[in-house]
């Protein structure tokens, strides 16, 4: 690492040439027209305009590269340096102060705008204090106007005008043979110029051009790991970069793959083509209409091919280690990716299909989205394996301790490789190995009570075993509930007694009026008469129904609810018998007995 003081002029040529380029990831330019007005009245007088930062690139630019905003005359040109901390700075002076065209930028209100840069040399040659007013932005055709645009104020068209308002115009400023014509005309305009034209290269001319930028240049060999952890840190105003833009600049910058192909290799592109296979197939991935971000993220495809591809490599060498950190990613190589995409995007699908037989099918009832990405690669690596008697068993008994332990709360990338190893020689049989998420997974009794909200994975969990184990809704009675009806009907979890209902006549108890005992999944055509009593609108529901009583009882315990303690409104009974119902819904998923404690008065 290098820190240079560069003069700003320089600096303006290697953009214009295409010396200075940015990598593909760093987001467009456009800063507003005051901003761009205070950054030229600080250059004019000659203050700190801070570091600017860039990476060498030794003739091969490890990125997708394009030039800053304004300079795509050297598109095609091959930088020796990439900015990584100074676009908005070194656009913005580019465009007012070497470029001959009006500046793209916008006004305080987001409004496109297209301005030329002058500086009112009368104002500037007086105290510094008022040098941001000297500093004035005019409109494209150069015509400054008041009393709302009647009234024309300065002709600016001209140079002939310039002279005679006194405007010095900017983006001249490092061209000597264009300022000496311009200086030319206005003395000659006023011999009392000469004087006022003494003060002005002496106050703001000599600033500009002696004005420094100090660079720090990164050496070539800096990681693409450091890139992007530097560009993080020195742009904490903005959006972070994640490493999908990283490596879409990275692979796009792949030359092999643009000499054999003709063309640079374009990942959004071709992560959207998968994104919209798995969301068109299976919602719970996401919704096909939103942004490409939403549910499934090209993050966690990203994870699942580095933990197929660092699987791979252990096999080959067992030193080596199964990971999907973030070095990981910006290491797997092109050519990996592209083997292994398409592997990962079947497996994706098939975890769509084994989602949706766990009667979760849409990405709001996902307990864990991270979940999804040790078991798409296991299924990648082990393929028509997973499908044999037996593989479907473990990999769901996993699964569930995975939802109903909450096992993947936290930091998951530890917990993602040491699934993906220990779930595949699980499957495999391989002695002794069992995956810690499902030894690890205990579930509490006393949870129940709060779990409250889908914000919790076990919730959602319990919600879509109640619809798997055969629960049939209590208006749509034909069939039990499964992943089409969910949709169809509007299915949610609703309220079985009311919470003010329970508040009204149960109130000690009103705190569990909210707990997952309490709700159950119905369509919303049933729980639009489920108000006050149970022992009330169940004799509607079941007039609707056209059922026998008793028969329509048998609906009802569907949902491992006594039908008795609806009939008597018995909220406590009702609690205390679904409760321990829950609790073996929840041991026959997770295969195991859970840790219990003295629930004695609740």
């Amino acid at each position: 690492m290098a820190l240079d003081s560069l003069k700003l002029s320089d600096v303006l040529k290697d953009v214009a040439s295409g010396v200075l380029q940015l990598p593909d990831f760093q987001r467009n330019w456009k800063w507003d027209d005051e901003r761009i007005r205070a950054l030229v009245a600080t250059v004019t007088l000659d203050y700190p305009l801070g570091v600017v930062m860039a990476l060498q690139t030794g003739g091969t630019s490890p990125f997708k590269a394009r030039t800053l905003k304004g300079a795509e005359d050297a598109d095609g040109t091959v930088p020796d340096l990439l900015l990584l901390d100074g676009q908005q700075r070194l656009t913005s002076l580019f465009q007012a102060l070497h470029r001959d065209l009006p500046v793209e930028t916008v006004d305080a209100r987001g409004k496109d705008l297209r301005r030329w840069y002058y500086i009112d040399i009368a104002k500037a040659i007086g105290e510094p204090a008022d040098r941001d007013d000297a500093v004035v932005s005019v409109p494209e055709d150069r015509i400054l106007k008041s009393d709302f645009a009647r009234k024309v104020v300065f002709d600016l068209s001209t140079t002939d005008g310039e002279c005679a308002a006194g405007y010095f115009p900017l983006h001249l400023v490092f061209d000597t043979q264009r300022v000496n014509a311009w200086q030319q005309k206005f003395v000659s305009a006023d011999p009392t110029n000469w004087g006022v034209w003494g003060q002005f290269v002496e106050r703001v001319l000599n600033h500009m051009n002696a004005f420094q930028v100090p660079m720090i240049k990164l050496a070539a060999s800096t990681t693409l790991d450091a890139v992007c952890a530097v560009f993080e840190r020195v742009n904490t105003g903005g959006v972070p970069l994640n490493v999908f833009e990283l490596l879409t600049a990275t692979y796009a910058g792949n030359q092999p793959h643009f000499a054999e192909h003709g063309d640079y290799y374009r990942l959004p592109i071709q992560w959207e083509g998968i994104k919209k296979g798995l969301t068109q197939n299976h919602p719970v991935f996401g919704r096909p209409e939103a942004d490409l971000e939403d549910g499934l993220s090209s993050s966690d495809f990203l994870q699942a091919v580095a933990l197929v591809h660092t699987w791979e490599r252990k096999q080959a060498n067992p030193r080596a280690s199964v990971s999907c950190k973030r070095r990981d990613l910006l290491n797997l190589p092109l050519s990996e990716f592209r083997r292994l995409a398409p592997r990962l995007a079947e497996a994706f699908q098939w975890v769509g299909a084994f989602l949706e037989r766990q009667c979760i099918i849409r990405s709001a009832d996902l307990p864990y989205r991270t979940q999804l990405v040790p078991l798409a690669a296991v299924r990648a690596v082990l393929g028509e394996e997973t499908d044999r008697p037996g593989s479907d068993e473990r990999i769901t008994q996993w699964y569930w301790c995975g939802v109903l332990g909450e096992m993947y709360g936290g930091s998951t990338e530890s917990r993602f490789t040491r699934d993906v190893e220990q779930l595949i020689g699980w499957i495999r049989g391989v002695e002794g190995v069992v995956p810690d998420t499902v030894s690890e997974a205990a579930f509490l009794d006393d949870r129940l009570n709060s779990l409250t909200t889908r914000n919790s994975a076990a919730y959602k969990g319990i919600y879509a075993l109640l619809v798997k184990q055969g629960a049939v809704d209590w208006y749509y009675s034909d069939a039990p509930l499964n992943a089409g009806r969910l949709v169809e009907h509007n299915v949610e979890v609703r309220q079985v007694f009311s919470k003010a209902w329970v508040a009204k006549n149960y109130y000690a108890y009103s705190a569990r009026a909210n707990s997952i005992v309490n709700k159950t999944p119905l369509s919303f055509r049933a729980g639009r008469g489920m108000t006050g009593s149970p022992a009330v609108y169940l004799k509607s529901l079941v007039l609707e129904s056209g059922m026998r009583a008793e028969w329509f009882d048998d609906v009802v315990a569907t949902h491992l609810i006594d039908p008795a303690t609806l009939h008597t409104a018995d909220f406590e009974q009702f609690y205390e018998n679904r409760a321990k119902q829950l609790l073996e819904l929840v041991m026959s998923a997770m295969g195991k007995r859970t840790v219990f404690r003295d629930t004695a008065g609740w």
